[in-house]
């Protein structure tokens, strides 16, 4: 580089990882999971139970970490099977300067 040169310098911000909620296996107490795939996912008790007999399923995508981990163990606490996985996409990064 010359003197004359400047050179640039960013700063790659990304947003933190998002999570998804599935759904493994629904257990022995059906009609619990149902009940606490309702609460987490909003839905109404048929869309739940749908939602519930289709395990494995997604049930919530796009979370923070700690969300996802809260919505897992709802679904544990019901007898489900239940697991938060990290996203591969997680978003825009924005290169910011300094």
């Amino acid at each position: 580089m010359d003197d004359g040169d400047v050179a640039e310098y960013f700063t790659l911000v990304c947003d933190d990882p998002s999570y998804a909620v599935v759904l493994l296996d629904r257990g022995p107490r059906e009609m619990d999971v149902v009940r606490a795939v309702r609460e987490v996912a909003g839905l109404s008790l048929w869309h739940g139970r749908v939602l519930a007999r289709r395990a494995p399923v997604t049930v919530l995508e796009g979370l923070p970490q700690d969300m996802a981990d809260d919505a897992v163990s709802v679904l544990r606490s019901s007898g489900a099977q239940a697991e938060a996985r990290r996203e591969l996409e997680s978003g825009p990064c924005v290169a910011v300067s300094p």
